[in-house]
């Protein structure tokens, strides 16, 4: 049987796959056995009229080693 663990955690990036992708490859430096990101919610800022970044806050999952 396995066991999966969920992190939450807030990514930044210029588009919303890099902010995605960041924050899987942050947290598979101390997390093994990726095996799925859920998105919350995503926030855009805005300067001078266009979106110049977005912010997602997600939850990855891993399975739990034993």
């Amino acid at each position: 049987m396995s066991i999966v663990k969920v992190i939450e955690v807030m990514c930044e990036g210029k588009t919303i796959e890099e902010a995605l992708n960041s924050g899987v490859q942050e947290a598979s430096k101390t997390v093994k056995n990726i095996n799925q990101i859920d998105v919350k919610w995503i926030h855009g800022s805005v300067e001078n009229g266009k979106v110049a970044k977005f912010r997602v806050n997600a939850k990855i999952s891993f399975v739990v080693e034993h």
